[in-house]
């Protein structure tokens, strides 16, 4: 996934006498889903700052189309703290600005929060450039029953897989259509719910992960071209930041993975059950998983607690199937992996609201994505044959 780093929160000195009177309150770190509806929030309030506050532009002036004009993608060159960080988690969602600008980025965004709480003056009178509203869909319920049979189902079908082996100086190729929640606050002060339109996602990576490009020309963060995943200095694989080679290594036996996945992930996210359910989530949505792991993480999924299985969910292209699914008890987010019903095969996800929370009405779809191509290439930014090479559409 593309993520800026984790921050955690300061307690005010002027809370002290509360502290005394409280338990000491946790610290814990973000759930991917909520990283990423944060992230949004952050890109959206920097919009609509932007366009509050910005001069008049002349008729006569050309717009500035320089390599990383107004992207925020890093110019060809630039050191590697300041690149695109590598699609390790939450891809797999979207790339945002990282080290010197993702600071500048906070920094606007705190003035875009106080601009907009003086009387409403400085609040966006239309929704994000590129934005519709989010679809609402009848929260349908899920159940453990039919789940131990559902991921037995799943679980052969993915030992079963015929996957592509990457060798020597060949890449692994990812190809999704997604879209994710953009928070939108109206003139009026009340939050709106929309999402990107459903637009194409390209990675490649190399087996040991020190080589990849990403490509999403949708959004804002990244060049048309795309931007590097490269990452010279050959950071430790773990599971926050897997590699092909590092998934090889991991047990295929669920209870020693899903033992492995609970130590390793303590103390993030919304509760250890919830970033379990998370991490393995994340493992699956944009990588290519050697069979045998991938089977052994759907049944360490099904162990824990709060997994059930729902009847029906809809990918990013509409493909109906079968999902594994947990709720977020803390915002009420319940994300769904969603299978083929004949052959069991992972399409993608969503990420449905299953009540009324932070100005998000229940039923609400807050993230979509869809796998449609995972191959192995000689090259970054080659395709599949098949998909040809021109730029995909945005």
């Amino acid at each position: 996934m593309i993520r800026t780093p984790r921050r955690r929160r300061e307690e005010p000195l002027d809370h002290a006498e509360l502290a005394r009177l409280l338990p000491a309150p946790g610290d814990p770190e973000l759930s991917s889903d909520r990283l990423n509806g944060l992230e949004e929030h952050l890109m959206t309030e920097i919009r609509n700052l932007t366009s509050d506050t910005a001069p008049d532009a002349s008729p006569h002036t050309a717009p500035d189309t320089s390599p990383g004009a107004s992207t925020g993608a890093p110019p060809v060159g630039a050191p590697a703290r300041n690149r695109a960080p590598r699609p390790a988690r939450r891809p797999g969602r979207r790339p945002v600005l990282v080290g010197v600008a993702a600071a500048l980025v906070l920094a606007a965004a705190g003035v875009a929060g106080l601009a907009g709480s003086s009387g409403g003056s400085g609040r966006a009178v239309a929704p994000p450039a590129g934005a519709v509203p989010a679809p609402v869909v009848q929260v349908v319920r899920g159940s453990t029953a039919g789940l131990a049979g559902a991921v037995a189902e799943i679980s052969g079908a993915a030992a079963r897989a015929e996957l592509p082996e990457p060798g020597p100086g060949q890449f692994l190729y990812v190809r999704s259509e997604v879209s994710w929640l953009v928070s939108w606050e109206g003139a009026d002060g009340k939050n709106r719910s929309y999402v990107d339109e459903i637009h194409p996602r390209e990675v490649w990576m190399s087996p040991d992960g020190d080589k990849g490009w990403l490509m999403e020309p949708y959004k804002e963060a990244v060049d048309r071209d795309g931007v590097t995943l490269d990452d010279p200095e050959g950071g430790v694989r773990t599971l926050n930041s897997p590699s092909y080679e590092y998934l090889r290594t991991l047990p295929t036996d669920p209870g020693p993975l899903l033992k492995k996945i609970y130590d390793e992930t303590g103390g993030m996210g919304n509760g250890p059950d919830q970033q379990a359910f998370s991490t393995i989530g994340d493992l699956l949505r944009e990588q290519v998983v050697p069979p045998k792991l991938a089977a052994g993480l759907y049944r360490a999924a099904a162990r824990i607690p709060g997994v059930v299985l729902v009847d029906d969910s809809v990918d990013a292209v509409g493909r109906h199937g079968v999902a594994i699914a947990r709720t977020d008890e803390t915002d009420g987010a319940r994300t769904e992996w969603i299978f083929d019903r004949e052959t069991y095969t992972y399409l993608g996800e969503r990420t449905v609201q299953t009540r009324d929370a932070e100005g998000i009405e229940a039923g609400t779809v807050r993230g979509r994505t869809a796998v449609t191509d995972r191959a192995v290439v000689d090259a970054v930014k080659q395709r599949p044959a098949g998909l040809g090479d021109a730029p995909p559409s945005a």
